[in-house]
């Protein structure tokens, strides 16, 4: 039986991983500059969690990966951040010592759903969970650093699309309406939307089926049926978008797959070329219900996640490189065990001085040592033959220029930083 990957699972072997390192690197350091603090939760959650009585998505519903241990406790894999985040801020009484706590998080998630180009089972995401306030100006700050990580990228026809659920009254009130609007046309629904009626009529709007598209044309919408309340904070929350300098369309029929949403909700879009028409890289909204639905107490927030492999597809696609080939300091040619010893010693020498070097182990000839050490893009070419070794001294060469000196193998550490300094 030959052992293949999981289906809907991914390797990222080394050459992927740089791309992976550079851009959690440049993230974190955006993060940073907005002054949020990192979490890390568990992957796996007991189950309630994240399968609770107000939650009816699709995602947890159908998509979860669900188990028992072997104490008869059922437990879930996280497939998605928010849930075991604020699960850790009731834990922790995070709200005793803090009024506002502005948290980011990155790691892998998990849905059973179907694999497609983008779409994994396993996935990783990053984002952000800021709980204690209820500010329209909190909720500018976190679409505006959300623009912020994409647009920094370089991606071309970047956009933001915001909409607003409303506060509860206002949320429920609408459904009651789409509900009605939809119920004499439930036997023309797809299959999906008509499971969606009853439970979550709000994800219909999200429908990709053309013919729920065509039902939904003239359906009533979310920002047509605000509370007061409500309309003024969206009009602040514009306001304060603007002060920041964050351009941005409002899209009506803008929901989020999670039942927690309410008052704002955003997405970061990308207009480019072969990305297909799921051109969402991000989004998040504010969830003012959520703590307390999970035991604690009333606290708002409000928060956004971005897939890792969605954003490194759309770098690929727009041909935007976030790292160089690596290229090693130098590689030491050796021909027996006598100069294999000397540069095992050297090469000590030279890594304690942060200088990456590297030697052959599978026993190659001169050629094969030559074209690996090509090949890992080596400045420098250390070579150590018998005449080398009964002088003393070493033979380094420049790849580049081919320039070759031979240099007292005691000086090696102190003449090759002084090299490396000039290429």
């Amino acid at each position: 039986m030959s052992l293949v990957k999981v289906k809907g699972t991914y390797d990222v072997l080394s050459s992927e991983a740089r791309r992976w390192q550079a851009l959690e690197t440049y993230v974190k350091a955006v993060f940073k500059k907005f002054n949020y603090q990192e979490i890390r939760t568990p992957i796996m959650e007991y189950s309630n969690v994240f399968h609770r009585e107000d939650e009816n998505s699709d995602m947890v519903t159908k998509e979860t990966y669900n188990f028992e241990d072997k104490g008869g406790r059922m437990l879930t894999l996280r497939p998605e951040g928010t849930a075991g985040i604020i699960r850790s801020y009731i834990e922790n009484k995070l709200y005793a010592t803090n009024d506002l706590v502005k948290l980011w998080y990155m790691g892998p998630n998990f849905r059973y759903e179907r694999p497609q180009k983008g779409r994994f089972r396993q996935f990783s995401q990053f984002g952000v969970e800021v709980v204690g306030a209820m500010d329209p100006y909190l909720d500018a700050e976190v679409i505006q650093l959300a623009y912020e990580i994409i647009k920094g990228l370089s991606l071309k026809g970047v956009s933001v699309k915001i909409n607003s659920l409303g506060d509860k009254a206002s949320k429920q009130n609408y459904m009651k309406v789409l509900k009605a609007f939809l119920e004499p046309k439930k036997d023309q629904l797809s299959p999906d939307s008509q499971a969606r009626l009853d439970k979550n009529p709000l994800r219909i709007l999200d429908s990709k089926d053309p013919v729920d598209k065509e039902l939904l044309k003239d359906a009533p919408l979310p920002l047509d049926h605000l509370s007061d309340e409500a309309k003024l904070n969206f009009e602040k929350i514009q306001e304060a978008l603007a002060l920041a300098g964050v351009e941005y369309k409002i899209d009506k029929r803008l929901v989020r797959g999670l039942d927690y949403y309410s008052f704002v909700v955003f997405e970061i879009q990308a207009d480019i070329e072969g990305f297909g028409s799921q051109n969402a890289l991000g989004g998040g909204g504010r969830y003012n219900e959520l703590v307390e639905s999970l035991g604690g107490p009333s606290k708002p927030g409000v928060g956004f996640a971005f897939g890792m492999e969605r954003l490194l597809d759309a770098l690929e696609l727009e041909g935007i490189k976030m790292v160089d080939e690596p290229k090693l300091d130098a590689y030491f040619i050796t021909f027996d065990e006598t100069s294999k010893k000397e540069a095992m010693k050297l090469q000590s020498l030279l890594r304690k001085e942060n200088i990456s070097v590297d030697l052959n182990y599978s026993g190659k000839a001169f050629k094969g040592q030559l074209k690996e050490a090509l090949a890992q893009n080596a400045k420098f070419l250390l070579i150590l033959g018998e005449n080398e070794l009964n002088m003393g001294k070493i033979n380094v060469k420049n790849t580049k220029t081919e320039f070759q000196e031979l240099i007292d193998i005691k000086d090696l550490v102190i003449n090759l930083k002084e090299m490396l300094h000039h290429v």
